[in-house]
């Protein structure tokens, strides 16, 4: 099963300001995405950053799903639409 997850507000705390290098991981949510991907899933990070201000928020987001121990196979940012 391909199983798209958010990364603001969903593994991490959402920032208000934009700020996204100030966002802290919440660990058990991501092990349960860990999980879903250590049984067969494919884990696709789907993120709105940077659709609305055009910034590049590609290197910032798997350097955290990396530090963060994120498990995955695809990573879309600025694609998904913002609402």
């Amino acid at each position: 099963m391909i199983i798209y997850v958010d990364i603001d507000g969903t593994i991490c705390s959402q920032q208000s300001s934009k700020e996204y290098n100030l966002a802290e991981p919440d660990l058990c949510r991501i092990d349960k995405v860990n999980k879903l991907y250590e049984e067969g899933h494919t884990i696709h990070y789907w993120t709105a950053r940077g659709t609305r201000s055009g910034i590049d928020w590609t290197d910032v987001t798997k350097s955290q799903l990396t530090k963060w121990g994120c498990k995955y196979h695809k990573l879309s940012v600025g694609e998904k639409p913002a609402y």
